[in-house]
């Protein structure tokens, strides 16, 4: 099988792993991934050896989905039993960071009054000591924050927690990312390589480009027993080309979630990459990989949750990429992780940050970031904007989950931007409570009345309106709702026509075409062209 016209099925999964838990942002960053070991994986851990039964009869309901439940068909305890020793053994670094950050925060609790910290370096914990810098807000609340460019170059980052599963796939089935480890199972094979492997990126040409399987399997390490189920990841039939696309428009292309595709004959942009890449029968229309183009000249992220920055879909698509824009932070604070940081330490080398209103002009396309507020249940976070991109005479406003808190804040932005085209708007208005995904990074339990009322929140009608009063748009479309099957392993989100935010965002789109502004609520796939007069062809 040496002959170089192999390529990868287009069903294999290349699906990256911490510890044997699904792969997102807060795995990445030491300070969070500790304390997510700590706080979520342990926890679940525990409660599933307790009552395994309990956890099979939550996943089957639908109430309970998202929830804290491994989702496995048999009982896997003395499997789980056996990953929690490991995880305590392997990981045992990240678990002092997690207890020495819970210390520091009820020492600053205890200790500090007003008055100087200096005296207070000599209480830090160990484990902290020289990693973080001791501060106080205005109004003297202490607080701290990391130096997290240290952190990843300490114990806390290890590159060995890190691996990539590989398994073929034929539907959108899977159990929840957050709440469900990846254990052994005869039809997966485990790689134990860190995510800036080059064989990663060797891997993911040969859905294009035909190589030998011999060659790729000792790039990335196979051992001899795995050969055989290595072997059925591949095939001889070519995987069809991408046809650039080479017309004299700018071409929109929805690829699911918040995922668009931004394309002329000179460039091409896809924002907040989460990609349906599977090459499986399903009764949704939509684009996949194959509509990817081989070069991608700019990725656009929004903000640091994992339906927004999904690795299973950026590490595959890492070698064709040649500049990521992300939303610029610096506070070191424990909520908000470093997103360039956590790229640059997972093999992407091309992250540019961008800040609030700063332009970054290109040759063919001008990107502005813009303000993002709410959605992040009122937790001070600066990794998170939206774009305003203007390609060529057009111009497109990319407000991902952004709720729209101060409606003044967009007429400041107006003044700035004048009109947009075309506004991509979330409304996801419901969202789940703080604790949710940011539980485990709590050093305190929260009163469930507080964490109800702090939510992942986007727009609902009225804050949606805002935005078109203010922007005058000529069309809307609403996205980032989690309503594609194959972002329930994601968002668990599942809608019926009495949800909340459909009947809101049905609500916005009524009163868009009431305006004359053609709107619609995007699922599945969408393509449209523009031209540089701004006459949208159908």
């Amino acid at each position: 099988m040496s002959e170089n016209n192999w390529y990868l099925k287009p069903n294999v999964v290349i699906e990256p792993l911490v510890g044997r838990w699904y792969a997102w942002s807060h795995l990445i960053s030491p300070a969070t991934a500790a304390m997510n070991v700590l706080g979520r994986h342990l926890k679940i851990m525990n409660s599933y050896m307790l009552s395994p039964q309990i956890h099979a009869a939550a996943v089957l309901n639908p109430k309970m989905l998202g929830g804290p439940f491994m989702d496995y068909k048999t009982t896997r305890v003395d499997d789980i039993q056996q990953l929690k020793i490991d995880t305590i053994a392997n990981q045992a670094s990240s678990i002092r960071l997690a207890e020495a950050i819970i210390a520091l925060d009820k020492m600053l609790k205890t200790y500090a009054k007003g008055y100087s910290l200096e005296a207070l370096y000599e209480k830090v914990p160990d484990e902290l000591r020289g990693y973080v810098e001791l501060t106080y807000d205005l109004n003297s609340n202490p607080s701290y924050h990391f130096f997290e460019s240290l952190l990843y170059n300490s114990e806390f980052y290890d590159k060995a927690w890190q691996s990539i599963a590989l398994f073929v796939t034929n539907n959108d089935e899977r159990p929840f990312s957050l709440s469900t480890a990846r254990l052994n199972d005869p039809e997966v094979l485990h790689l134990d390589i860190p995510f800036d492997h080059p064989g990663i990126d060797a891997l993911s040409r040969m859905k294009r480009e035909g190589g030998s399987i011999e060659e790729i399997a000792e790039i990335l390490g196979v051992q001899e027993t795995d050969g055989a189920l290595f072997n059925t990841f591949f095939t001889q039939k070519e995987y069809p080309k991408y046809r650039k696309y080479d017309g004299d428009y700018v071409r929109m292309r929805y690829f699911g979630h918040a995922c668009i595709l931004i394309e002329t004959k000179d460039i091409s942009i896809l924002v907040d990459p989460l990609i349906s890449y599977y090459g499986y029968e399903s009764n949704i229309v939509h684009f996949s990989d194959i509509d990817i183009p081989d070069v991608i000249d700019y990725v656009l992220i929004t903000h640091n949750h994992q339906d927004h920055i999904l690795f299973e879909t950026l590490l595959p698509l890492r070698h064709k990429i040649k500049k990521i824009i992300v939303p610029r932070t610096s506070g070191g604070l424990l909520q908000d992780p470093n997103i360039k940081l956590m790229f640059n330490n997972t093999g992407f080398n091309n992250v540019v940050e961008i800040d609030n209103m700063e332009v970054l002009n290109f040759e063919n396309c001008v990107i502005r970031g813009i303000p993002f507020t709410g959605e992040h249940c009122d937790l001070n976070v600066q990794a998170k904007t939206c774009f305003h991109l203007a390609v060529g005479k057009y111009t497109f406003l990319f407000v991902a989950d952004s709720r729209v808190m101060e409606p003044r804040l967009y007429e400041h932005i107006h003044r700035v931007t004048g009109d947009v085209d075309v506004v991509f708007l979330g409304m996801e208005c419901d969202g789940a409570p703080l604790s949710w995904l940011y539980g485990p990074l709590l050093t305190e339990e929260l009163a469930r009345d507080k964490d109800q009322s702090r939510r992942l929140a986007g727009c609902d009608y009225e804050k949606g309106r805002h935005l078109v009063d203010i922007f005058h748009p000529k069309e809307l479309y609403v996205y980032a709702m989690g309503m594609e099957p194959w972002l329930q392993f994601i968002s668990t989100i599942r809608y019926t026509d009495e949800s909340n935010p459909i009947i809101q965002s049905n609500m916005l789109i009524e009163e868009c075409s009431k305006r004359g502004i053609v709107a619609e609520r995007l699922f599945g796939e969408k393509e449209l062209l523009y031209t540089y007069e701004k006459e949208p062809v159908q």
